[in-house]
């Protein structure tokens, strides 16, 4: 942490001095850092200088300005450590920053980064730490008056800001595409079924509106596998959902069914840490044995979130679509190992069995499958909601 306060003090100047006097677009937003303190970097195409609206000493709201950057469609997510969630979004001169606090902190330290070592974008970093326990904040913002001659009996305070109104974010991976082809059917590829039903779900979570949905692909383009997962993680996902068509050396085998990720599987979801995530990490926590069971933790929790769904969406599929006998399996598909990602894969049915066939390319049919996962996913976050509300 010293070190990261030395790289503050040293690019103090440089931040002043590039006060960004052209615009600057947003690149990505990232998040990193434990109970004690969190880290969030915003990844820019040019330079910008930041001015502090709230430090959230007062009402636990984090704002801060950021002129000539930006943003376009509104960014959100869900936080770690200290920040409960965040959201960047276009205001009049530039983006605004807004970060809801899990509890008693405030803004620690801000700065920004040139392209240096192999990083070709400028970053602008902001450090929450929480206060020690006992501690009094206090903030520009607020006052208080006492009679001189009478005790304090009542604490004035600002009234308590409404959370950000975040919406649950949902990735939607339309399985191969472009010349991945997937498996054969009479009647043309596995990619296009994909598609027809990744476009389908996603218009139906976006009538909603209690959904930001993002998709892998929206037309038929070779997506890598590593990709996909890097566009759940940057988009700070709480659901992916892959779709698939299976295939199997027999044409009599028909049904649907929900995979997710495997024990043996899970050890290789550590290579999806990026070195850009191990930069947060690192500089906030030097203890290589506590990140690694942080990130032991951080993926059971994430395994046993995509079990829950896992079921529920087996729950709700049941009756509307055949079913395999065993229906919820797993497997280590690279599309399940984001360590922080809650995933599961569905193969809507066997594209080289006829009857599923016929099933899968009837927009009727195809309207009916995405509609129960649907009602899953809003099974699903309606039930973390009243959790979340006990």
């Amino acid at each position: 942490m010293a070190a990261c306060a030395a790289v503050a003090v040293g690019l103090a100047a440089f931040a002043v001095g590039h006060a960004a006097t052209e615009t600057a677009a947003l690149i990505k937003v990232r998040m990193g850092g434990d109970s004690s303190e969190t880290r969030l970097v915003i990844d820019l195409d040019g330079a910008t200088s930041a001015k502090v609206v709230s430090d959230g000493a007062v009402d636990r709201r984090v704002v801060v300005m950021l002129p000539n950057v930006i943003a376009g469609q509104t960014q959100q997510g869900s936080g770690k450590g200290i920040v409960r969630a965040w959201m960047l979004d276009q205001v009049q001169g530039g983006a605004r920053l807004q970060l809801d606090l899990a509890g008693d902190a405030k803004l620690k330290r801000r700065f920004l980064l040139p392209p240096a070592d192999g990083v070709a974008n400028y970053r602008y970093v902001i450090d929450v730490a929480a206060s020690p326990p006992g501690a009094v904040l206090t903030s520009t913002t607020a006052a208080s008056v006492a009679a001189p001659t009478a005790p304090i009996r009542t604490q004035f305070l600002p009234a308590k800001k409404p959370a950000l109104p975040l919406k649950k974010v949902v990735v939607i991976d339309a399985g191969h595409g472009g010349r991945d082809v997937g498996a054969s059917g009479t009647s043309g590829y596995e990619k296009d079924v994909n598609l027809a039903a990744a476009l389908t779900l996603a218009d139906q979570l976006g009538r909603t509106g209690r959904y930001k949905v993002v998709l892998t692909r929206t037309s038929d383009v070779y997506v890598p596998l590593e990709d996909r997962v890097r566009v759940a993680q940057r988009a700070g996902a709480d659901l992916f959902i892959s779709l698939h068509s299976d295939s199997a050396p027999e044409t009599n085998l028909k049904g649907a069914s929900v995979y997710t990720l495997s024990d043996k599987a899970s050890q290789r979801a550590a290579k999806f840490v990026s070195r850009d995530d191990w930069f947060m990490k690192a500089s906030l926590t030097g203890d290589q044995g506590v990140r690694d069971i942080l990130f032991d933790l951080t993926q059971r929790a994430t395994r046993n979130r995509s079990a829950v769904f896992a079921q529920t969406l087996v729950s709700s599929i049941e009756g509307k679509a055949p079913m395999l006998r065993r229906s919820h399996r797993d497997a280590g598909f690279m599309v399940l190992l984001a360590p922080d990602v809650p995933a599961v894969l569905l193969e809507m049915g066997f594209v080289n069995n006829p009857e599923d066939e016929a099933r899968l390319r009837d927009p009727a049919a195809r309207v009916r499958l995405m509609r129960a996962v649907t009602g899953a996913i809003d099974i699903h976050f309606g039930e973390q909601m009243k959790l979340a509300s006990r």
